[in-house]
């Protein structure tokens, strides 16, 4: 064997020499450090419950509703428009006025509807005149016909003369009537109780028909709220309007910032007869007292209702729902103050808590600290940390119980 053959032998045993130092070495590197861990588990093993906050389940009636954004209209608004070509003589109504049935907006010229209305009264007179004469003829024509003195067909022609003169009478009864109706145009009168918009005239302005409106009043109290409704939500709607109507709350924004805003209570008065396919949607309006002025048409609101009332519900804090894809449950400590997981089907959120099936009423389930947890795990109730909100207040009460 060459020099070139030896060489090759001293690398290829120096070489397998240095791996079997490697490898020994890193093996007792690796036993030394698995020591710690296997003891650290070891004395896992023995620590003592966790740590969990508990919420006690509740039970009691829950509305379900649903909020939308509105705006406060006017149930009834009338334009006052006249009904002939007039002068306004007065005008009785100011801007913004609140109005009553009835009261006296505005009064225009009727000098010559009054005209009419006295050439059409004396017209009316003649031809009652003139029928009273008819009607005596006809009685004498008939008394000299049973003497036959005068012919049938002359008391014939007489009746057919007084039948058209009763039918001018009616006429001109007709006429009149109209000429007074033209007479009472000239006073303008309220046909509602509401307030006065913007008034368009003054003393002395023509007017005439189907010209601006001279000013437009608008229902007050009540007044109505319009506001749109997913389409998903039409069978409860649809429902709870027919088991005797659905009630509704708006909520009207304080004056001040920071100021809690005021409610008032209605009913939802009109759902629309068909789904706006563009936004599906569907139009719904409620009415609402307002003797105190609180809603102004054109304001936006937000509009609460409520479709329909859980009795005996089970709640607990949303926070102590635990979500794997479509399953949600809860983890809850039994009697030996083990956790335990139970599958739960969520119903109907409310604030911080959520609506129930699958628990009982009394039972504790964990707020916080769940996520450390697993089934059998011994555990102990404390208080929960502090700034966690209503349902770590809630879950506080529950675990002092």
């Amino acid at each position: 064997m060459g020099k070139r053959g030896w060489w090759a032998v001293v690398v290829a045993v120096g070489c397998a020499g240095a791996g079997g130092w490697w490898m020994t070495k890193s093996r007792g590197a690796t036993a030394a450090e698995g020591a710690p861990a296997a003891a650290s588990a070891a004395s896992g093993a023995g620590r003592g419950p966790q740590s969990v906050s508990v919420f006690t389940v509740q039970q009691r009636d829950v509305q379900v509703s649903t909020e939308a954004a509105g705006s406060v209209v006017a149930l009834d608004s009338v334009e006052i428009r006249p009904l002939s070509t007039a002068t306004v003589l007065e005008v009785r109504v100011q801007e913004g006025q609140p109005v009553r049935r009835g009261d006296v907006l505005f009064v225009l010229d009727d000098r010559a509807d009054r005209a009419n209305a006295d050439k059409a009264r004396a017209q009316l007179a003649r031809d009652r005149a003139t029928l009273a004469d008819l009607e005596r003829q006809l009685a004498r024509q008939r008394d000299l016909l049973e003497q036959n003195f005068v012919s049938r067909n002359a008391v014939d022609s007489l009746q057919a003369q007084l039948d058209a003169q009763r039918a001018a009478v009616q006429s001109s009864q007709a006429a009149l009537q109209a000429a007074e109706v033209t007479v009472s145009n000239a006073t303008l009168k309220a046909p509602m109780s509401g307030r006065a918009g913007a008034v368009a005239v003054v003393r002395g302005s023509l007017v005439q028909p189907g010209g601006a409106a001279m000013v437009t009043i608008s229902q007050m109290d009540p007044v109505g709220v319009s506001f749109a409704l997913p389409e998903g939500q039409l069978p409860a709607l649809r429902r709870a309007d027919q088991d005797g109507g659905v009630a509704l709350t708006v909520q009207v924004p304080g004056e001040r910032r920071g100021q809690p805003a005021a409610t008032l209570d209605g009913r939802v008065s009109f759902i629309d007869s068909a789904i706006d396919p563009a936004s599906g949607t569907i139009r719904v309006k409620g009415s609402v007292p307002n003797a105190g002025r609180q809603l102004w048409p054109g304001q936006y609101v937000t509009v609460r209702l409520v479709l329909r009332t859980l009795p005996g519900a089970l709640l607990v804090p949303q926070a102590a729902v635990i979500q794997r894809g479509p399953e949600r449950s809860v983890y809850v400590v039994d009697a030996e103050g083990k956790a335990q997981m139970k599958p739960v089907q969520t119903r109907a959120p409310q604030g911080e808590l959520v609506v129930v099936e699958g628990l009982a009423a009394g039972e504790k389930v964990v707020v916080e600290g769940k996520q450390n947890l697993r089934p059998g795990t011994p555990v102990r109730e404390v208080a929960p940390a502090a700034g966690k909100g209503a349902s770590s207040a809630a879950a506080a009460s529950g675990a002092s119980r």
